[in-house]
This record gives C-alpha cells, sequence and structure tokens, in this order.
C-alpha cells in the first residue's frame, strides 16, 4: 500500500486533501489508484493512518481516515548528516540511503576540498530536487517524518549552530588510518533518547586542517573501522551503527 505525507494534524472526524502536485501525479497516473482504493497517510504529528480514496481531481485527492497504524520507525536520536559537497549522483544516492536508515536532517556544505562548487544560482533548484529524493526515501521507508535538507557555504556557517547539538561527531580519516577504533563506540553509548547529534563528513578529499580546528573544543574525531570510506558511504555506516546500538540492542 503506498504512502504519502500530509503536513496537518490527523483528526478522524475529518477528510483531507492531497494537494502536492507530485502526489498527486503519482496516485492518479503512476499507480492508477481509484475511488475507494487505500493508501496509507502519516499526518505531521506523526500519526499514521490507513484512509480511503473518496475524490480525485487534477488539483487534489480527498480521504477519509479508516484505521489507524501504530508503528514507530524513527531513531531514538535526531542525527545530523553535514557533508562537504560531492559529485552529484554520489550524494544523492547517499540522501536516499540515508533517509531509510533515519537520519533526521542534512547540511550540505561548500568545503575547501570540495571538487563540486555550487553557485547562488543553483543553490534552490539543487535543494529541490534533493528535497524530492529524501521525501520519496521517507515514504518508501515508512519514516514517520521527511528529513529537511539545507546549504551552507562553509564549515564556519555550521559552526555557528554548535549550540543547537548535543553531540558533535567528525569522521576523521587520519583516525581511522591510526587505528583508533574506541571513540566511536564510546560516544554511541553516551547517547540519550532524542539527543541532537551532529556528524559531520568531509568532500572526497577530506576535511582541511582549519576545518577540523574549528570544532576542537566541541567535537569527538572518530575512526570509521580500519577501512576507509568514500565520502558517499561513510554516513550510512555511522548511521546503521547507531542504529544497531540504539535500535536493536536497547
Amino acid at each position: 500500500m503506498q504512502r504519502y505525507f500530509i503536513n496537518q494534524n490527523a483528526d478522524i472526524n475529518q477528510r483531507f486533501c492531497i494537494n502536492d502536485e507530485g502526489d498527486i501525479h503519482h496516485i492518479s497516473n503512476v499507480m492508477r489508484l481509484q475511488i475507494d482504493d487505500y493508501i496509507i497517510i502519516t499526518f505531521a504529528d506523526h500519526y499514521v493512518y490507513k484512509c480511503k480514496i473518496v475524490n480525485i481531481t487534477s488539483s487534489k485527492v480527498t480521504v477519509t481516515l479508516e484505521e489507524r497504524i501504530n508503528i514507530d520507525t524513527e531513531l531514538p536520536q535526531n542525527i545530523t548528516i553535514c557533508s562537504g559537497l560531492i559529485k552529484a549522483d554520489k550524494y544523492e544516492w547517499m540522501l536516499q540511503k540515508a533517509t531509510e536508515l533515519g537520519a533526521s536532517a542534512f547540511i550540505a556544505v561548500g568545503m575547501k576540498r570540495s571538487v563540486v562548487k555550487l553557485t547562488a544560482n543553483k543553490i534552490a533548484k539543487k535543494i529541490e530536487r534533493w528535497q524530492k529524493i529524501i521525501k520519496e526515501a521517507a515514504e518508501q521507508s515508512y519514516r514517520l517524518v521527511i528529513p529537511n535538507i539545507n546549504y551552507q557555504a562553509s564549515l564556519n556557517e555550521v559552526f555557528q549552530q554548535v549550540a543547537a547539538y548535543d553531540y558533535i561527531l567528525i569522521a576523521y580519516e587520519d583516525a581511522a588510518k591510526q587505528g583508533e577504533v574506541s571513540n566511536f563506540k564510546k560516544v554511541i553509548k553516551q547517547f540519550q533518547h532524542n539527543d541532537r547529534i551532529l556528524v559531520i563528513f568531509g568532500p572526497e578529499g577530506g576535511l582541511a586542517e582549519e576545518e577540523l580546528a574549528l570544532f576542537n573544543e566541541h567535537a569527538y574525531n572518530v575512526g570509521l573501522g580500519p577501512r576507509i570510506l568514500r565520502a558517499e558511504t561513510a554516513p550510512l555506516y555511522v548511521l546503521s551503527a547507531i542504529s544497531y546500538e540504539k535500535d536493536l540492542l536497547s
């Protein structure tokens, strides 16, 4: 059964309309759903309902709430993935998979060693495309929320937000090369429910020394095992490890 999001709180006593053009197209033309067919809708308050389609037009799909579905698919912690810009296909793949693995938010950053550069006139279009990829991945993986993504021109701008997080981790390639294996495990065990965690990853060329120095007093430098991971792979490793420790072992 197909899943969609509505940015309103659920109310069993009223009808709701899906107004998103992409969703309407998907319902009408891709899935070819009709009146009396059922879909799953996740509401802004994280309530999930099996809903019946009662009307379909070119501008909206109207549904009634039939049955509440009790699920909790979110990680116990709020994980923000902050990563340097990398090649478009790799970055988009990472966004899709990291959403499936439970990331709460993304920050795309123009880091010093990023080969990919975004000009001001391209940012809005890129974010729109990235948000669409994230939304579709959230629907596919039964997420209760759609992660947000924003762009920062440098890590200096990210540094201004450090007070918003309970923990900041930096995936540091040199730590892995030097055989550091304990910091990541120790820090994960400290995480509490609803903690806000920022994890910073460099682009293909890694983080510059001055970028690392920004967070010296605020972050844990962690190695991610003995193998050197690609820029698009490292966030997935981190999310998987946190999920294993906090979803499966708790």
